[in-house]
């Protein structure tokens, strides 16, 4: 396997860990490298990893990229993530979950029956949270925005305080630019 290279970048949240070779393999609220690496999966984990300080991303457009982004998103551009570019990998399912979450717009939360029947099969409530669980990706591929159809938060793997905040935050964005805020497919 490649190299990969990774940052870790200060945000109001706590810090924010971004593994990337030519996309972002791995990202989330921790500063332990080793964790978010043990998230991706066998056939993409890097054989080896560099760190890069802040002001050192030259080399490397993706993370530069994702790290402007995660930036970007705290200054309240909370659409500055979606053009990362991100690999995972795992079944049909899972990759098409993967990439309908990339699709739910900020501030409009959609329930896990929802993203279920985005990822094309919607009775796969159950699998559509094994999907969010199983993310590598956090904030990039934001799993965040999946609540239950209630409107309970569901769950988080960096904590429900995180996951409220995150909406919160993308909530009043989205109010400002006329989103609904009402969870979709509830």
């Amino acid at each position: 396997m490649k190299a990969a290279l990774f940052q870790t970048v200060k945000t109001p949240d706590g810090p924010f860990t971004i593994v990337a070779q030519d996309a972002v393999l791995a990202s989330g609220w921790t500063d332990d490298v080793q964790a978010l690496v043990a998230l991706i999966h066998p056939q993409l984990r890097p054989a080896d990893l560099t760190g890069r300080a802040r002001d050192d991303t030259a080399d490397q457009p993706v993370l530069a990229h994702a790290a402007a982004a995660v930036a970007a998103y705290y200054a309240g551009a909370v659409h500055a993530i979606d053009t990362v570019p991100v690999r995972q990998l795992s079944g049909p399912f899972r990759q098409a979950a993967w990439d309908s979450l990339r699709q739910v717009p900020p501030g409009q939360p959609v329930s896990y029956a929802g993203l279920a029947a985005l990822a094309g099969r919607p009775a796969a409530h159950r699998a559509a949270g094994t999907a969010c669980a199983r993310n590598a990706v956090a904030l990039f591929v934001p799993c965040h925005r999946v609540i239950r159809a209630d409107g309970g938060r569901g769950g988080f793997g960096y904590g429900l305080a995180l996951k409220d905040r995150l909406l919160d935050r993308e909530s009043g964005s989205s109010a400002a630019s006329g989103g609904t805020g009402q969870a979709i497919g509830s």
